[in-house]
């Protein structure tokens, strides 16, 4: 998504120079959000972009992996050889983290990629038991997906609760309920021992049958190839760009899930791992890369999930909020939770509420004051909150 749209940016943006798009996948360049749906039940059978590169003048070269950069001489190493540039952008994303010990053991699957999903399609065709290790965003995806296609699921999750990466355990408690009403089984508190083929083995001594284990304990940036270059890299792997996400070295540029950026909303540096960020930050690389002096990039976070039958937003960043307000009963269909600093909202979880979270993203980029009490009402719009 972030080199496409970074591609897509440039000549909207005017620039005539040529454009190089690589990537290390054979495929035409695809959006990910379908692959844990549509194309993983078989209802799609790929997600590429609606894109006419040849007509946008911009040329592709896939299934070529890039090993390195030198950019005291402007190159990257590639396995085809050296390519030449004069400005770069990184866009090479996040790849899953590995559960330690199953390399090489059958029926382990990640899923991240087109080719991923396509593993995946006959394990949920012919109705598997399947176990998701992890409760997170992607966890929690194909859980449903399994579900939906009639597989038994066991979902083990090392936390007291899923998505405690993501989430406060307050918010994040209500959630483990909607495994069992999909007919899920949810095991928290449970750590992994080993993977044998056909069998998940828990820290406990518990056997669980798996005619598939599909990992999902989150993902790092994917900038291994970046060892030894003069890349400024974060304490997660990631590029450290700076608030018009250029990178260390001058005429390099760093967007998406590779790289985390300064925020002077929240005051901190922000590393996301989501489409959103994907779509917006290639805008502000592309006026840099023009010359059009674009503004500080510091967007409302945003993502959204589907899962058990409920779709869930997000919108800000809550790490420092003062006070939680709650819209409606977790135990229901439709509720939001709103997070304030100093009566200013900075983030909104909405599950089926989606005024909640529209409205919600405005007012968190106004910085608007709200009235506590107001907010707590399911029955007012967010904006009537407003002080």
């Amino acid at each position: 998504m972030a080199g496409v749209q970074t591609a897509v940016a440039l000549r909207e943006q005017g620039y005539t120079g040529p454009v190089l798009l690589i990537g290390a996948e054979p495929h035409q360049p695809y959006d990910r959000p379908p692959l844990s749906k549509a194309v993983l039940l078989g209802k799609a059978e790929d997600s590429a972009f609606d894109i006419d590169f040849p007509d946008l003048d911009v040329e592709l070269r896939l299934g070529l992996e890039v090993t390195g950069l030198r950019p005291e001489e402007r190159l990257l190493d590639t396995e085809a050889g050296p390519v030449p540039y004069d400005t770069l952008v990184i866009a090479t994303g996040a790849e899953p983290v590995r559960l330690p010990g199953t390399e090489g053991v059958p029926g382990v699957h990640l899923l991240r990629t087109l080719d991923d999903a396509a593993r995946l399609r006959p394990v949920l065709a012919d109705g598997r038991d399947v176990v998701v290790v992890g409760a997170g965003w992607i966890g929690a995806e194909f859980a449903t997906a399994a579900r939906e296609a009639g597989c038994p699921v066991t979902v083990v999750e090392a936390a007291d609760r899923p998505l405690a990466g993501a989430l406060p355990a307050e918010v994040a408690a209500p959630m483990a309920d909607w495994y069992a009403q999909a007919g899920a089984t949810l095991r928290t508190g449970a750590r992994v021992a080993r993977v044998e083929p056909g069998t998940v083995v828990l820290e406990d001594g518990t056997a669980l049958p798996a005619g598939a284990v599909v990992v999902g304990v989150g993902a790092r940036p994917a900038t291994g190839w970046l060892a030894g270059s003069p890349i400024a890299l974060g304490a997660y792997g990631e590029v450290l760009a700076d608030d018009l996400l250029r990178t260390s070295v001058p005429g390099v540029y760093a967007v998406g899930d590779c790289a985390s950026f300064p925020s002077a909303r929240y005051g901190e540096r922000l590393l996301v791992h989501h489409w959103d960020n994907a779509l917006q930050g290639p805008r502000t690389v592309a006026a840099g890369i023009v010359g059009a002096a674009p503004a500080p990039y510091d967007p409302v976070p945003y993502f959204w999930s589907e899962q058990f039958g409920r779709f869930v937003q997000y919108a800000g960043h809550h790490a420092d909020a003062d006070a939680t307000v709650w819209r409606g009963d977790p135990a229901g269909a439709a509720w939001a939770v709103c997070w304030l600093r100093e009566e200013r909202l900075v983030a909104v979880l909405s599950v089926g509420r989606p005024r909640d979270l529209t409205q919600g993203r405005k007012l968190i980029e106004s910085g608007a004051a709200l009235d506590p009490a107001l907010l707590a009402d399911p029955g007012l719009p967010l904006k009537s909150a407003l002080r």
